[in-house]
């Protein structure tokens, strides 16, 4: 493991430069053991470690097949964290999740009621085809996604740190699956959208499934690093006037709102929240540091905009029936938002 990670105290401009240096070293070093098994699909790989570097969760959709469970199973091996795996069914229980109370026996005879931990108390806990279970079952990650604790029994239980949800699901045009709750949408960072492979990538796969080959997925960070790292985002510089051009992203996909374009008004009913902004900076100050720069350019936060708004927005019938995605929403207002606007008066 790193025994050079990030320490949270002041950095001058030399140890800031180092400091940026070893997160630039660690995420690739994360980077590399992932691609030891998973071909292509560099932007998801990308998006799933911006989670990971900035503490959020990350949702993957795709059909079955692309790869999504591996990616993210394989990211826990190049970790030495806990891991935990549900996949969910439509018969999954809330308690088959979060646990539940069950009675024991004690050394006198006597009974006693005892809490017996679900698998979301681990560290990073992947949730494979999430959106096959009811819409209660899945309402049972939302404290612990954003609070990092569960609540049973009225008794609360704080979870591991670091601590992730890392979730696949499967279109929503596919039989048998559940719109996710947009409260629990919400809580995921970003959504990554896993596309189909390319002639030479499906030629890689076959090479690398077919021929009994094994790739062994070495540790590479460990809680203490990945923590420290996470500081180190926090710290990075954002100017006003690029914090302001993540505000006003934000504000655009709100119909009617100030800067919310034609197609926004026309054709979205709800717009993203203020996690949309959060996960907006947080993204670009990650994406700083891969990039080897101490503070957010605009281009950092473009970069995250699609992953962070596509799933904050909910579009109405209109929207529906012109047959418009949120994909296409979020790239009009990137492409059209002006970069610089007069700061309003304090």
């Amino acid at each position: 493991m790193n025994e050079n990670a990030p320490k949270p105290s002041a950095a001058s401009p030399e140890q800031t430069r180092e400091l940026i240096a070893q997160f630039q070293k660690d995420y690739a070093a994360a980077r590399d053991e992932i691609a030891k098994v998973v071909v292509g699909h560099g932007n998801i790989i990308d998006g799933v470690l911006t989670c990971l570097f900035t503490g959020g969760n990350a949702l993957l959709e795709g059909v079955p097949g692309l790869g999504k469970t591996l990616l993210i199973r394989t990211l826990a091996e190049a970790l030495d964290l806990d891991f935990g795996r549900v996949q969910f069914t439509p018969d999954l229980m809330p308690a088959d999740i979060t646990g539940t109370e069950i009675v024991r026996e004690t050394e006198g005879g006597g009974r006693e009621f005892v809490f017996e931990k679900g698998p979301v108390f681990t560290q990073i806990l992947l949730g494979d085809e999430i959106n096959r279970a009811t819409p209660k079952t899945q309402s049972a990650l939302l404290e612990a996604m954003q609070e990092k604790r569960v609540t049973a029994a009225g008794h609360t239980h704080t979870l591991p740190e670091p601590f992730f949800v890392m979730a696949t699901q499967n279109p929503l045009e596919q039989e048998g699956v559940y719109p996710l709750p947009e409260a629990q949408l919400d809580r995921f960072m970003l959504k990554l959208v896993v596309g189909y492979s390319s002639r030479t990538e499906l030629a890689e796969i076959l090479k690398r499934t077919t021929t009994g080959a094994k790739q062994a997925v070495n540790k590479v960070l460990d809680a203490k690093t990945i923590l420290e790292h996470q500081k180190l985002v926090q710290r990075v510089a954002i100017a006003d006037h690029v914090q302001d051009y993540a505000v006003r992203l934000v504000l655009a996909t709100h119909p009617g709102g100030e800067f919310a374009p034609p197609n926004v008004t026309s054709f979205v009913r709800v717009g993203a929240s203020p996690r949309a902004a959060q996960a907006l900076v947080l993204g670009g100050k990650c994406r700083a540091l891969v990039a080897g720069r101490p503070s957010v350019a605009i281009e950092d936060i473009k970069s995250i905009a699609l992953p962070a708004l596509r799933h904050r927005i909910a579009l109405n019938f209109e929207g529906q029936a012109e047959g418009m995605t949120t994909d296409d929403i979020v790239r009009n207002i990137a492409q059209t938002l002006p970069v610089d606007a007069p700061m309003p008066a304090s």
